[in-house]
């Protein structure tokens, strides 16, 4: 292996942990807030960048189809949770018009911007945006569906939930989009030429968004209101509770963020790799494999623990392209030996 050689794959290694950062600080969040390990995480990659490839293909994509069917479904818990508890009956004149918003009005009207004017005749910010707003708000609306009616529940117990949503999805995916594989229009077919090294326009977006994305997510957590409350529910939920935080509230909004990550992270891929309906599920549990390394905790490490990934798969694949993926997930052994031996062993507790 040559000086140009290393070079291009430590780029190919930046930009495909720069994708894996971003996902593993969305897995990382949804832990902190809420506990449940959220392997669906990787679907939402997928019907990100199939959503806006179906839109760019002149077909309708049928997630916005999924994202009314899930709303109603969500709507009908709502009003039958608040129909069996007295306490929330006394504010269901409320309750019951802001559910009727969120989980049908927003749904709906999505579904006729996008039959009305997604399609390959749209500006490619708009198509961008119009896929963030079908896939976003599935987030929220599956963890009012599977996560919150168990937000007490054990972890083993949210796990096993988390495991039966990524197959839901799976095939869900299968059905809306077919088992063959989509790319997109690239964002930028520009290319910088540095010695031997040519840097494609996409990769440089990629990187540049992924650093934007990580600022604006560590000004969130320490300068708003929000992001603060989210950082108390993930150090203590019961103290958070106590003194007047929302925990259901900061879980939808944890699940936000996450599908949030997980739909650009489609979006940015996609013009770079051939996306089918299952090829989330790898790319989250590389994501994963970053979240590992920081414990599930720590934002800074799980991030440089991504691009560790992305890097070893790059150069994985130069030295042992067959045994890349193996290379890459045999990581998490050592990691996780070596906090088994230099952690404390708590017991959960049932509540």
């Amino acid at each position: 292996m040559d000086l140009s050689i290393a070079a291009i794959l430590a780029q190919d290694g930046i930009t495909s942990g720069a994708i894996y950062a971003l996902l593993a600080l969305a897995l990382v969040l949804v832990f902190s807030v809420t506990r449940v390990i959220f392997i669906p995480q990787g679907e939402f990659v997928a019907f990100g960048a199939l959503t806006l490839a179906a839109m760019q293909s002149g077909k309708f994509p049928q997630s916005a189809a999924m994202l009314v069917a899930i709303g109603l479904l969500a709507f009908i818990q709502e009003t039958f949770s608040i129909l069996v508890s007295a306490e929330r009956r006394r504010t269901a004149g409320r309750t019951v018009p802001l559910a009727i918003l969120k989980f049908v009005v927003a749904p709906v009207a999505i579904y006729w911007v996008t039959r009305a004017w997604g399609g390959p005749n749209l500006p490619m910010v708009l198509q961008v945006l119009l896929t963030l707003a079908i896939v976003v708000p599935m987030g929220p609306i599956i963890y009012r569906l599977a996560f919150q009616p168990l937000a007490e529940a054990s972890t083993l117990v949210l796990l096993i939930v988390a495991v039966g949503v990524h197959f839901a999805m799976i095939g869900l995916g299968l059905y809306m989009f077919g088992a063959e594989g989509s790319r997109t229009t690239p964002f930028s077919d520009a290319r910088v030429e540095i010695g031997a090294l040519a840097i494609s326009g996409q990769s440089m977006v990629i990187v540049g968004v992924s650093v934007l994305l990580i600022i604006a997510l560590y000004l969130y957590f320490e300068r708003t209101l929000s992001g603060k409350a989210l950082r108390a529910t993930a150090v203590n939920r019961l103290g958070a509770r106590l003194v007047g935080i929302g925990t259901t509230q900061a879980g939808r909004l944890a699940f936000t963020l996450a599908a949030a990550l997980g739909a650009l992270c489609g979006v940015l891929i996609a013009p770079l790799t051939t996306v089918y309906y299952d090829s989330g599920f790898l790319i989250g549990l590389k994501g994963f494999v970053g979240a590992i390394i920081g414990g599930l905790a720590s934002y800074p490490v799980a991030a440089a623990g991504a691009v560790l990934v992305g890097l070893l798969e790059a150069y994985s694949s130069f030295w042992a392209s067959a045994l890349k993926e193996v290379i890459v997930f045999t990581l998490i052994i050592p990691v996780l030996l070596w906090r088994s031996l230099t952690s404390r062993h708590i017991d959960e507790e049932e509540e």
